[in-house]
């Protein structure tokens, strides 16, 4: 039974019961109470013996026709005050029965009625009421005939709400499904549904906003791609003129320029290459998860960088106990590198490297003791072509993109990457990845 169906189910029996209720309540103000008038029918011969009977004796033989009542009856005949009946009653009942009529109780299973309106039976019958218990009264019956046609009315409701609530679930199962293959990257998936379903329509727009969102992320690679290799032509060709020009010159004024020239090209190279590796970051972000070892490799990525790092102090602390680990090492040595090659952009001479087995997770933090990150800034400096200070960045280099690729590298192994403020003033970032890469 899916959730759908039972918030029906819960809605149509609070509706059914409210509607019980009203209708109880309304034929008991316009008409009276219906388990008064079944107790009334049920009644019906003691009253009859009272009004046809006993009312149609003389003042002198009314208490002697009473009496012979009492003994043919099973029901309890008593004469009690006035006073004491109305203490039992409810305003609207004594109003009733100071009119004498016949008071109905079905709880007590009894009835009140006047003996006299005016005392004209005997002294003092005026202020007398006859109390009849212990009636034939059984309204049971009646109470559970009206619960089968509720139990019936509820069931010809729910019956037909459970079918159609039971296909749309199944088809909005089915579209769950769909919206998690197409968001976990498979954009090719589409809703298969029929028109006579009640989702169609619904489907139909999924699947027109899924095709929309494929030409979309289809024409930004597209575009990326076609970008980063037009480039790639003008940049060979100026790598070849330039070297042209290297051998046919010898005007040692020159050198300055060129070498300025060659640095501008490596720029642009290196700009093309981190433009790529983000698009296929965005792309397709599926992992070559292998297992190997965390300290060794990120001994090798911290020996690889040494000509980065050459002007800074870096103190290295990974545990013992890192041992082994699923994924991508290339794809999360990159996210390292870039880490690195941040830290070395900005810190002032000392950067710290640690790694630590945490909870079944792998903690790396890295730390550096440059100018900090501002708190309102922390979360920015992830995204692609976001730099704090331009004309720092002038200086140092870079595009703005080695922070963003760290975060998606992290991310696709279903880790997380925050920065805070370090202990020694600079950026603290601190990785958080599972053993098993996700």
């Amino acid at each position: 039974m899916n959730r759908l169906f039972l918030r029906f189910f819960a809605l149509v029996m609070l509706s059914i019961s409210v509607a019980t209720i009203a209708i109880y309540a309304s034929i008991t103000i316009f008409f009276g109470d219906p388990l008064e008038e079944v107790a009334l029918q049920q009644a019906s011969g003691q009253i009859l013996l009272l009004t046809e009977y006993v009312d149609q004796a003389g003042p002198n033989e009314w208490l002697t026709r009473l009496n012979k009542i009492r003994e043919i009856t099973h029901a309890r005949i008593e004469l009690i005050p006035l006073q004491m009946a109305q203490q039992k009653l409810t305003k609207t009942k004594q109003a009733q029965l100071m009119r004498g009529d016949v008071v109905m109780d079905v709880t007590a299973k009894s009835f009140y009625r006047r003996v006299d309106l005016n005392g004209e039976r005997y002294i003092g019958s005026d202020e007398e009421v006859l109390l009849a218990q212990e009636l034939p009264i059984d309204v049971a019956p009646v109470l559970k005939t009206e619960l089968l046609r509720y139990i019936i009315v509820a069931l010809c409701l729910l019956i037909p709400i459970a079918v159609w609530s039971s296909s749309h679930w199944r088809g909005l199962q089915a579209l769950a499904k769909v919206a998690d293959e197409f968001g976990a990257g498979h954009l090719k998936v589409r809703a298969q549904t029929s028109e006579r379903d009640s989702i169609y329509p619904l489907a139909q727009r999924m699947n027109q906003m899924a095709t929309r969102i494929e030409a979309l992320l289809a024409a930004q690679k597209n575009l990326l791609h076609s970008v980063s290799h037009e480039l790639r032509t003008p940049i060979a060709r100026l790598e070849f003129a330039l070297e042209l020009l290297r051998n046919a010159a010898k005007n040692p004024q020159l050198e300055p320029r060129m070498q300025a020239m060659e640095a501008d090209i490596s720029e642009l190279n290196a700009l093309v290459s981190e433009l790529l590796d983000l698009g296929k970051l965005d792309q397709d972000a599926r992992l070559d998860c292998r297992e190997f070892d965390l300290g060794k490799s990120l001994n090798n990525c911290v020996n690889s960088l040494q000509h980065v790092l050459v002007a800074h102090q870096l103190e290295t602390d990974f545990s013992v106990d890192l041992g082994n680990v699923r994924a991508d090492q290339r794809l999360l040595m990159r996210a390292i590198s870039n880490l690195l090659r941040n830290a070395a952009k900005y810190a002032n001479g000392r950067i710290w490297l640690r790694a630590r087995k945490l909870d079944g997770n792998i903690d790396i933090s890295l730390e550096d003791d440059g100018p900090g990150i501002p708190a309102s800034e922390r979360e920015r400096v992830f995204d692609a072509f976001y730099r704090l200070d331009r004309s720092r960045d002038r200086n140092t280099g870079g595009f703005g993109l080695g922070l963003a690729i760290a975060r998606k590298a992290i991310e696709a192994h279903g880790g997380q990457i925050i920065v805070q403020e370090g202990q020694f003033g600079g950026a603290r970032f601190i990785i958080s990845l599972p053993l098993q890469a996700q």
